[in-house]
């Protein structure tokens, strides 16, 4: 069976990834789509606005066949390390094919910009090195260097996020010696950081979540860009849960442990440094919610995300001891959910696997997974003591879900 992989974390699940996964699968000419999905807290430094069972639902509803988990220590990172996290899971469990949505749409434009800066890095650091000195974040220098390198249509813009994400997919297969082949499609209408809607029935992640929290939650603002089963499950999960999960869920839990620890443990945090843990540690105090809290800390140099990221590591308790060292590529395979054709294609194929397959947590024992269980268990901090019972339940008995 050939199988195509995709790297999502479908917050929520809509239109335009239902558009990826069906022209992945022909792009690919593949039988099954094997999705590998970030838990419980995402890349941009965000809880997600259902748990990932739910997004795993809406996933096989909608064109997965196979969904596996991408480790908290590779969701919540920046787009390098997510890359090679993802990538490797995406080997180990046999695909053929990796496809991506890119604002390029065109592969050979990414071989040509990683050749070009494989030949240029020297270069490339310092002019990077030099934007920094003036200010700017990290992504905008990286951006802003390249463009003094290679003003050329002929390569990537990586100013964009898809592309950026591309580049860093391709650049991990062949660091990795990956057997994959990259694939991509142009991105469809809508740009990944549109807050708002400008298509009939096509529109971003952020504006979707944008309008969920606008107002009161009400699924019918959002029914034509979203699938019927997406619609179902995230009103489902709203009524069983009693919320959709957001930052302003968690900051009382974060500002307590910004107030509550000393700056020698928020100097051992994951992504602390340069003195920004001094920074938000005094800002919490001002504070009386995430979204003041934010831009009061933000500044030219560091970028919401890079915040965000942080104060998710804060929030888990999230160590440099606990990361630093560990390998660049995944160690075990933890399986969410499959259709029947993903079940018959892990029965063909999972004595192949790279890694060890985990179907269910009770049964696993690695250090490395304890990252996934706190957040799990942080993640439940935002429902009722009832509920936080029955979430955390299903982390280490729910069986990969099935349909």
């Amino acid at each position: 069976m050939k199988a195509v992989g995709v790297i999502v974390e479908y917050n929520p699940f809509h239109n335009g990834h239902a558009y990826h996964l069906q022209a992945s699968k022909q792009a690919a000419n593949a039988d099954i789509v094997i999705a590998v999905m970030s838990g419980n807290f995402l890349q941009r430094g965000e809880p997600a606005l259902v748990s990932k069972w739910q997004r795993t639902r809406m996933a096989l509803l909608n064109g997965a066949d196979l969904v596996f988990e991408l480790p908290y220590r590779f969701a919540v990172q920046k787009a390098e390390t997510f890359a090679c996290g993802a990538v490797s899971l995406i080997g180990a469990a046999g695909c053929d094919y990796l496809c991506f949505g890119s604002e390029s749409g065109d592969l050979s434009s990414f071989y040509r910009t990683i050749d070009y800066l494989n030949g240029h890095q020297e270069h490339f650091n310092r002019y990077i090195k030099q934007a920094i000195n003036t200010g700017v974040s990290y992504p905008k220098a990286a951006s802003l260097a390249f463009h003094q390198l290679a003003d050329s249509d002929t390569y990537i813009d990586l100013s964009l996020p898809n592309n950026i994400l591309g580049f860093h997919y391709i650049k991990a297969i062949r660091e990795q010696n990956s057997q994959v082949k990259p694939l991509t499609i142009p991105r469809k209408n809508a740009g990944y950081h549109d807050i708002d809607f400008s298509s009939a029935n096509i529109a971003s992640a952020t504006s979707i979540r944008k309008a969920i929290f606008e107002n009161q939650y009400d699924s019918s603002r959002i029914k034509q860009y979203m699938p019927t089963a997406t619609l179902q499950l995230l009103d489902e999960y709203y009524v069983n849960y009693g919320l959709l999960h957001h930052w302003e869920t968690y900051w009382p839990y974060l500002q307590y442990r910004l107030v509550h620890s000393s700056q020698l443990e928020l100097n051992e945090i994951y992504e602390a440094e340069e003195g920004l843990e001094n920074r938000l540690k005094a800002t919490a105090l001002v504070s009386d919610s995430f979204q003041e809290f934010m831009q009061k800390i933000k500044t030219k140099r560091y970028t919401w995300t890079r915040l965000q990221r942080l104060c998710v590591h804060i929030l888990t308790n999230t160590k440099k001891a606990e990361v630093w060292g560990l390998s660049d590529t995944a160690s075990y395979l933890r399986l969410l959910g499959m259709t029947p054709a993903g079940r018959d294609y892990l029965n063909k194929q999972k004595k192949h696997f790279d890694l060890p397959l985990v179907s269910k947590l009770s049964s696993f024992n690695g250090s490395e997974i304890e990252l996934d269980i706190r957040a799990a268990r942080i993640y439940t901090l935002g429902v009722s003591t009832r509920k936080k019972t029955e979430l955390l339940k299903q982390e280490f008995e729910q069986p990969p879900i099935l349909v």
